[in-house]
Order: C-alpha cells, then structure tokens, then sequence
C-alpha cells in the first residue's frame, strides 16, 4: 500500500505541475500580445499614415495614381524599382534604368548631398513628319504633337539608396506663355508701325509745304496709313466683343447657304480684281453665287439651316473667303461648299493657294499669328481675322478646322448643328455666350 500512495502522490504532483505550466504560459503569452499591441500603438511606424486601419499598399497605389505628377522610384544609380502609369508617356525608363542624362544628373546631385533636388529639363520627342489628321485637320484650339517636351522634375530621398523622382508635365504652359508674348508683341508692333508712320509723314508734309504735288502724295500716305490703324483697332474691337462672356447673341433659324452667298458677296469685288473664280455648291452640286441667278426652283438643292447670330456667321465666312482669295495665285478658283452630314451642317472654303506649313497649323487662329508676315502686310491683313472667325464659330456652338499643305492649299471647314424642323425662331430670341 504504501508504494501505491507514493505513485498516486507522483502522479498527482506531476499534473499539479502541468497545469502550472500551462497556466503560467497562457499567461505569459496573454501578456506579451498585450506588451506587443502597446508596443505597436505608440510606433507611428507600424501603422500607416492616414489610419491604423487604412491598408497600406492599396493606399499607396491610389495616392500615385491621383498625385498631379508621375512618380518614378530609383536607387541612386538610376535603377528603377517602381515607375507608375503616368510617367511611361515621358519615355524617361527602358530595359529598368532611367535613359535620361538630364535626369540622372539631377538624381546624382540630390543622392550626393541628401538634399531635395528640381530642375526644369526638356526632352526632344521623335514623331512623324506629319500627323494622321481626319478629313476636317487640326481643329481651332488643338495642338500638334509638340517636338519637346518641357519636364519638371523634383527628386528627394524616401529611404536609404531610395530616391522618389517626380515629373510635372508643363510643355503647355511654355506654350501658352509663348503666345502671350508673341501676342503682346505683335499688337504693339502693329500699332506702332502706322502711328509711327502717320508721324513721320506728317513731319514730311509741313516741310514740304510749299510743294503741292508732294503734299498730296503724302497727304495720301497719312490717309491710307489711318485707314489701316482704323482697322486694327476695328478688328480688336470685334474680336474683344466675340471673346466677352458679357456679349448677347441673337440665334435665329437662317440658310447656310445664305451665309455661305453673304460671305462670297462681300468679297466679289477683291475675286474680280485677282481674276480668282469663286464657286458655290451645296451637298456637291453647283448653285449660283446669286439667290434665283439662272436656277430652276424645281431642282435647285435644299440648303440645310442652322440656328446662329446671322452677323456673326456672315462675319466668319467672310473672313475664311477674303484670305482663300488674298493668298490664292491669280487665275485660280475657290470652292465654297455647303452639305448636311450626319445632323451637321458643314461649311468648307477650299483654295488652291500657298498653303500653310504644318508647324505654323495649330497657331494660325492666335490673335496676330502671321505664317509670313511680309506677304501679310502686302494684302493688308491685321492677323485678327482667323481668331475673330474662330470666335464667332465657337460662341454659335459650332467648331472650325483647317486642313492644309504647302503648295497644295487650305481647307477651312465650319461644322454647325442643323436647326431642328420644327425650330420656328423669328430672331427676337437672345441668349447669352457660353
């Protein structure tokens, strides 16, 4: 009996033991998930940075993806480690290593000192010589594919031998600021040039005051020289009243054949004396330039309508027929056309002139662009009439487009809603530009 108590005593003393030892390590592992969690919320570090329970990767990968700016992760040798979506257009890695020397030379300096690092570089971009253009061309507004690109480039160190390179496209900012001074020259160029004139021919006549013949000659030159600022200011003026967001329109329902023959109207007299023809079609079959001129009213086409500003269209066809004939060659002949397509009206003004460059194409309906200044002076053009058309066609909910080569000519194409049957406007209905 007593070697049994002693192993029964064994046994009980060894399970006693046991569950010590287990309630001791359920405790102690209890504690250190507690001394852990603790831990955890005191070390920013290990949560991320916009919550403790926002997921960390998939944040990251939104925060790129909405940042203004392409990101691209490098060491200091330019190995790249992360490249997001909007930096591939900039062409700036290949085969996982930057290929930009601009680049790199920004990341050196800012790995060499463990500083933050920008610089504004400009890449060259290789395209075809000419673009595939749609029938209609390069629309008032849109830019050709530019040959450089102007790149903004910051880049800093996120970790060690990490370094974040961010990249802001401003090419059309440059763009834009180019105009502005192309355009803040050109106007006081061309304000100055027949003022200065005027000046200069008035001094001419008093000291030629006693030479009648002289007098008149010059007299002549003032008159002529105030009949050109005239029209600059004239078409400043109008182009100030097309671009205002305070200007009223008066749309009403009108022929687009009308304003194609109001537009070739008043510029017959400029087609006569360059012996250029001018004809007239709608929907590709000819129609006299005059209203009821030789046509049979059975047969004659049905022009399609528009709901527009009569003055303002007649304006923008004007224009678009004044520069076919100015730099068209004599002998020549310019095309109006009037067609329905689709719904849409389309107004186009085909010449057989010089034609446009392709780098000049995008630019020409800026206020004061001339392709060739010269050749502008020598027809009289103040550089206004393109932005005013383009003015006039937009504010009536249409768009226009050009199309053309050098030595082949232009085509300038208008292209308008057509006015729904059932629109009766009598045009005492106003609206306001959008």
């Amino acid at each position: 009996m007593g070697i049994w108590k002693f192993v029964v005593l064994v046994v009980l003393a060894a399970l006693v033991l046991a569950w010590a030892v287990v309630i001791a390590y359920n405790k102690g592992r209890v504690a250190g998930r507690k001394a852990a969690e603790e831990a955890a919320a005191t070390d920013e570090d290990a949560w991320s940075l916009f919550g403790r329970d926002v997921p960390v990767r998939p944040t990251e990968r939104r925060l790129v993806e909405v940042l203004p700016e392409a990101l691209i992760v490098t060491d200091r040798n330019g190995t790249v480690h992360y490249a997001s979506p909007g930096s591939v257009p900039f062409g700036l890695v290949s085969s996982g290593r930057l290929n930009s020397r601009e680049v790199e030379d920004i990341l050196t300096q800012a790995a060499s000192d463990g500083g933050v690092r920008e610089r504004e570089v400009q890449l060259p971009v290789h395209r075809n010589q000419f673009p595939t253009l749609n029938g209609k061309g390069i629309e008032a507004g849109q830019s050709l594919p530019s040959n450089t690109l102007y790149l903004r480039v910051r880049i800093g160190d996120i970790d060690d031998d990490l370094y974040a390179i961010l990249i802001n496209d401003v090419s059309e900012q440059r763009r834009f600021e180019a105009v502005r001074r192309d355009f803040v020259t050109n106007v006081s160029h061309e304000l100055k040039t027949p003022a200065g004139a005027i000046s200069l021919l008035a001094e001419t006549i008093t000291d030629a005051a006693d030479d009648p013949d002289a007098v008149r000659y010059f007299s002549g030159r003032i008159t002529k020289e105030s009949a050109r600022l005239t029209e600059l200011v004239r078409h400043l003026i109008d182009l100030q009243k097309a671009q205002t967001s305070q200007g009223v329109m008066n749309p009403e329902r009108i022929s687009a054949l009308d304003v194609a023959r109001a537009g070739i109207a008043a510029n017959r007299v400029q087609a006569d004396a360059r012996h250029v023809d001018i004809r007239l079609s709608v929907n590709g079959k000819p129609v006299p330039l005059d209203e009821g001129e030789g046509e049979d009213p059975v047969e004659a086409p049905k022009a399609p309508a528009i709901v527009a500003d009569k003055e303002a269209m007649n304006t923008a066809v004007k224009n678009l027929v004044e520069n076919a004939i100015h730099y068209s060659p004599e002998h020549t002949t310019v095309a109006v056309g009037v067609s329905e397509q689709g719904g849409r009206v389309v107004i186009r003004v085909v010449d057989q002139g010089i034609g446009i460059p392709e780098q000049s194409l995008d630019r020409i309906f800026e206020r004061f662009y001339r392709v060739d200044p010269a050749r502008s002076r020598q027809t009289g053009g103040s550089g206004l009439g393109l932005a005013i058309t383009k003015h006039c066609v937009q504010e009536n909910g249409g768009k226009i487009a050009v199309w053309s080569r050098e030595g082949e000519g232009s085509t300038f194409t208008i292209t308008m809603p057509e006015a729904p049957e059932e629109h009766g406007g009598d045009g005492t209905g106003e609206r306001t530009r959008q």
